[in-house]
């Protein structure tokens, strides 16, 4: 019984369209048929019955396919390991990090922290923060970096920075010496402000502004990255925290004006993590280093 024949199988029984199957395995319908075949003679059972055109899987397709599947996974997992270790790879080590600190954190950290571990394989998972507490408590990633903070007592959850929020428009043609005072309650009227790319201080930061601006215009905008480029493009303003748009202010693509309506809020950044090896202990050192002002 060969590996082809199972991945076929697999991907067939997805479909149920032997023409769709061939397009996702890239290979010819008719090798398709052939693979099935000489799976079933193999196995001296049919896997699927075949009606007007249409296939179905049969009773002994439908036992067999969570077999099937597992097999594969298994030899896929297997290959992947020793491609792995043929590359330099003797261990796997995960993260998960929400996409607002993805851009941030994780290239300064990581490029020392490679350079350190060559030897390991790092995977690094992009999820928003409100999962990533439970993908390290079922053990799915060895370490993660959130804006939440945790709840769970089973993992622990180490605040690492705060992160002021700025109020960001873009940038116009006077500089701070020249040009007319910028009144924030004007702007906020003649924009849309973009909202809702950090899980949690939207709804407090929007009570406030509503009770001082009227005819506030929102778009909700799931991404900070997103919203910061919307606003180079001159499309809104936002609140951002400052880590995300520091490299931005400084080449003046976007501007901070002072914003006096309220006091703004400040954000924190967690690691969350269930077992402190050494891998983890260091990870986590290596970020409480790193300056973000």
């Amino acid at each position: 019984m060969e590996y082809q024949w199972l991945k076929t199988f697999c991907i067939a029984a997805e479909t149920l369209n032997f023409r769709k199957a061939s397009e996702k395995l890239m290979m010819s319908q008719p090798s398709v048929t052939v693979h099935i075949r000489l799976l079933e003679e193999h196995l001296g059972s049919t896997l699927f019955d075949r009606l007007n055109n249409r296939v179905t899987l049969s009773d002994t397709g439908k036992f067999f396919l969570p077999e099937a599947l597992q097999i594969v996974r298994n030899i896929e997992n297997s290959v992947s390991k020793v491609q792995a270790f043929a590359q330099g790879y003797r261990r796997n080590w995960s993260i998960a990090i929400s996409p607002l600190m993805a851009e941030t954190i994780l290239p300064n950290v990581l490029h020392s922290f490679m350079k350190l571990h060559p030897d390991i394989e790092i995977s690094i998972r992009v999820e928003e923060s409100h999962m990533i507490e439970e993908l390290v408590d079922q053990g799915e990633v060895n370490i993660g970096v959130s804006a939440l903070d945790a709840m769970r007592k089973s993992v622990q959850s180490i605040p690492m920075y705060e992160d002021p929020i700025l109020f960001v428009m873009p940038f116009d043609e006077y500089d701070e010496e020249s040009g007319p005072p910028i009144d924030v309650q004007d702007v906020l009227k003649k924009s849309y402000l973009f909202t809702h790319h950090h899980p949690v201080f939207w709804d407090d930061l929007l009570i406030k502004l509503n009770k001082h601006v009227i005819g506030l215009r929102t778009m909700k905008v799931t991404q900070a990255y997103i919203a910061k480029r919307f606003i180079q493009d001159g499309l809104g303003v936002s609140f951002l925290p400052h880590s995300i748009v520091r490299r931005e202010l400084i080449e003046g693509k976007i501007m901070q004006p002072h914003f006096d309506i309220f006091e703004l809020p400040s954000v924190s950044t967690f690691i969350i993590v269930k077992k402190k090896g050494d891998l983890e202990k260091e990870f986590i050192e290596r970020i409480s280093k790193y300056y973000f002002g």
